[in-house]
């Protein structure tokens, strides 16, 4: 990361202080919603120790000469709510668990760059804080590990979103080149639901294909790291208590807690993989991962083709164009919950691609027609 600029600091610090009003807005919610009260509590006081962030950086702000305006939860923040109600506040729960890694590393990168002392340190001392609420959250969501080093598939929501979003644009822009070479209504409704089964066949099978390979890069990572321990045991030791130091241990009780580990070699090949590669077990099997992104994109592409089921002629494309551009921006938006990117924008931006894609096809098929 390069050494960010003193007069765009404060822009990065506003957005810190934004971020921490939205998780703790969003530890409400799920505390709200959580059954069990060991667990609720915990959600609680995640909330009530990120409202003493929001503090830390309105501090950093004002010492700065910058007033921040009156925080409300974002738009992207809202979704995320949304997401939480609609499919389990467990999932809501794991998007935070990415949240705090990211949150984590930026900070760890903040206190290296910003130039205010102040903000750096501010930066530091929330970085332990941070990866604190990565490690409760990951326990009370049985993952292992630093969740700010995994490396694992992208998950239902994700695989759902992004199917969503390829199912819809290609579709459209299929539906808007045919349109454009002024073809009869049945074959305009035709080309849409052949587009729509060769999306969904496509990308359901690149999601199968590529979570597989994943999973074989993986299985070949953790044989090499097997390899490893039976041929270079005392350096494998070595590299192990190195890494319990960087979690805070001690020297003298990372060599001892090296040694009683590397006794057992299958808890040693599973503590090495975990927290040297960031490997952790597969949560979600190649087939399903092609399932959940071939039926997303289904509905992504459907939605396009919907309007020329129960209408014709002017009514049927206007409101095919309608309801695709809004789907745009819904879905530019929900990608936000995992770019991190503002939420507006994020929809903004898509829906500029559904209109250039909207232009683009329909000037190509008007084309193609005067051509042929």
């Amino acid at each position: 990361m390069q050494r960010d600029g003193q007069s765009h600091q404060p822009e990065l610090w506003l957005e810190h202080w934004r971020d921490e009003g939205d998780a703790a807005f969003l530890y409400r919610r799920i505390a709200a919603a959580e059954t069990d009260p060991t667990r609720a509590k915990v959600f609680a006081n995640l909330a009530r120790v990120e409202d003493q962030h929001v503090t830390r950086w309105e501090q950093v702000l004002r010492s700065a000469g910058v007033a921040p305006p009156p925080l409300r939860p974002s738009l992207r923040a809202r979704i995320m709510a949304l997401v939480g109600r609609l499919l389990g506040w467990r999932l809501l729960a794991s998007i935070l668990l990415a949240e705090e890694g990211r949150e984590t590393k930026g900070y760890l990168r903040g206190a290296l760059h910003y130039d205010d002392p102040n903000a750096s340190r501010t930066a530091a001392e929330l970085a332990k804080e941070s990866a604190q609420h990565a490690m409760q959250l990951g326990e009370l969501l049985g993952v292992s590990g630093e969740p700010w080093h995994r490396i694992e598939s992208g998950g239902f929501l994700r695989n759902a979103v992004y199917g969503f979003n390829d199912g819809l644009t290609a579709n459209f822009g299929l539906v808007m080149g045919v349109l454009g070479a002024s073809i009869p209504h049945h074959i305009v409704l035709v080309s849409g639901a052949a587009g729509l089964i060769a999306d969904a066949l496509s990308m359901g099978s690149s999601g199968f294909l590529a979570a597989k390979s994943e999973r074989e890069v993986y299985t070949h990572e953790i044989a090499v790291e097997r390899e490893e321990l039976h041929l270079m045991p005392d350096l494998e030791e070595a590299e192990l208590a190195l890494l319990y130091q960087t979690r805070g241990m001690g020297s003298d009780a990372a060599r001892r807690a090296a040694k009683e580990v590397m006794a057992n070699p299958e808890h040693a090949l599973q503590e090495k993989t975990q927290l040297e590669l960031g490997i952790g077990q597969a949560s979600m099997s190649p087939l399903r991962e092609g399932w959940i992104t071939g039926l997303a994109t289904a509905v992504g592409a459907f939605i396009p083709v919907f309007p020329y089921i129960v209408l014709r002629g002017m009514p049927a494309i206007w409101l095919s164009f309608a309801i695709s551009m809004l789907s745009h921006f819904g879905v530019g938006a929900a990608r936000s919950v995992f770019t991190g990117r503002n939420a507006f924008r994020s929809g903004l931006d898509m829906f500029v691609v559904g209109l250039g894609i909207a232009v683009i096809g329909y000037l190509v098929g008007e084309w193609i027609s005067h051509t042929l």
